[in-house]
């Protein structure tokens, strides 16, 4: 495997500021240790966050509250913040220890969640779920940031995709996890559990769910931070932010038309999410346990499938072409969601659920290439930060432009409910010309 690696470098080797002398890469075995345990905190962070989804009426009766603040709960609550929060943790990865980083992160959105159980009124509850954003926002830039200094760029493909694996997962795993312990604690199962004997379900729920932090910050406990490569000599100090947004800013015509590839590919991927149960209910009069199902099981399929497996197929192309070759995955990939067009006109829920696993599909596969790219074109000194910006646009121009601009539209042009259809091809369909485009010039503008 070693010998495979070194290979593999000298093929196409990790670029490195001048001057700077070559680190051997880590083993295998000790880069692959690493990743079960990030992959284990990206299914606990997906968990924690997706399983409100869960609770809502249960939340609703106990605090009394309305649906719109069940919806501050679960957008603004945890997006404002994750996304916020995410920059400034992003330029810590790069300053201090990244496992650090993470196990701090673990611990607040474990203690927020367990906290979570215990909330009597919505403020309370609203509090503890910034919290959780929080402490998520540390994950994904130190994570990143790791694996890309674990893995030679030639398997950096599917060391990403598996960890974005584990997020797909802990987002379907939430609706399975969460229902047994929901299912469990109504029937009764927690009577003679310490601190659980005697709460409402849902509170059991949050409570159990805070515990598993535990063992993965045990885990992370024994992963070592990797060598940092490629980093700009500085004499031992931390380069300051000036010169990494200098840095930024000398590659910005690879990495701006690449960000905007990312997010507006996730504007593709949150309209389709958003908006199918409500098409699928309203024309074609399925229940929602019956688009539960269907769907679930495209997203679980399109999420893991379409991470780990477009990462080892974009490794292929980049140990022949290089960071170029990659992109070229994504440009494919995001113009193939352009069949999203096809949701106005199809008259059939099955022909409805092929299409929206099309462009969940192409649109995971696009957006782990992206992911990787990034990490392909830039310095250790801003690998953390520039993780972070990828989070940034995708939460706040991917949910905010796909779930709500569909609605408009629906509202405001069509003024019918039975044309979401119609709002969902407006938005898909140039939204993954666009993400192609950027794509495209990222690529072409990747030196050969």
């Amino acid at each position: 495997m070693e010998a495979t690696i070194s290979d593999n470098q000298s093929k196409a080797p990790e670029p490195r500021a001048p001057g700077q002398p070559e680190v051997a890469w880590p083993s295998a075995g000790r880069a692959w240790w690493a990743m079960a345990a990030l992959f284990a905190a990206a299914v606990l962070a997906y968990t924690d966050r997706q399983v409100l989804s869960l609770l809502v009426d249960p939340i609703r009766h106990d605090l009394g509250i309305g649906d719109t603040q069940m919806g501050l709960l679960q957008g603004l609550a945890f997006a404002a913040i994750y996304s916020l929060a995410g920059l400034p943790l992003g330029r810590l990865a790069d300053m201090a220890s990244r496992r650090w980083i993470i196990i701090v992160g673990v611990l607040i959105w474990s203690v927020a969640t367990f906290l979570s159980g215990y909330a009597q009124s919505f403020g309370a509850l609203f509090a503890a779920r910034v919290c959780v954003g929080i402490g998520e926002a540390a994950l994904t830039p130190a994570a990143t940031a790791m694996i890309a200094d674990y893995f030679p760029p030639q398997r950096r493909g599917a060391a990403i995709g598996f960890f974005n694996m584990g997020m797909a997962l802990g987002a379907g795993g939430a609706i399975a996890i969460g229902g047994a312990l929901l299912q469990a604690a109504n029937a009764g199962r927690f009577a003679g559990v310490p601190g659980l004997a005697g709460v409402a379900p849902w509170r059991a729920v949050l409570l159990t769910l805070g515990l598993p932090g535990l063992a993965v910050m045990a885990l992370l406990l024994v992963t070592k931070d990797p060598p940092r490569r490629g980093r700009v000599p500085t004499g031992g100090r931390i380069l300051p932010l000036r010169d990494v947004l200098s840095l930024f800013a000398k590659r910005r015509a690879t990495l701006l038309p690449l960000y905007l590839g990312l997010a507006l590919i996730s504007v593709a991927d949150f309209a389709v999410l958003s908006w199918t149960p409500a098409l699928l209910s309203r024309r074609f009069a399925l229940s929602p346990g019956e688009i539960g199902v269907a769907l679930g099981a495209i997203t679980l399929f399109t999420g893991t499938v379409g991470t780990f497996g477009g990462g080892l197929f974009s490794d292929r192309l980049a140990r022949r072409g290089g960071a170029r070759a990659r992109l070229t995955l994504a440009v494919g990939t995001s113009a193939v969601c352009v069949v999203g067009a096809g949701l106005a006109a199809v008259d059939s829920a099955a022909a409805i659920l092929v299409l929206a696993a099309v462009v969940l599909f192409a649109g995971t596969v696009s957006a782990s290439v992206g992911i990787t790219s990034v990490q392909d074109l830039v310095t250790s000194d801003m690998r953390g930060l520039a993780a972070a910006i990828v989070s940034f646009g995708n939460i706040l121009i991917g949910l905010g432009v796909g779930a709500m601009l569909t609605a408009a539209l629906t509202d405001h042009l069509f003024h019918d409910p039975l044309a979401v259809g119609g709002s969902l091809a407006l938005v898909v369909t140039p939204a993954a010309v666009l993400a192609a485009f950027g794509f495209w010039r990222a690529a072409a503008a990747v030196p050969r």
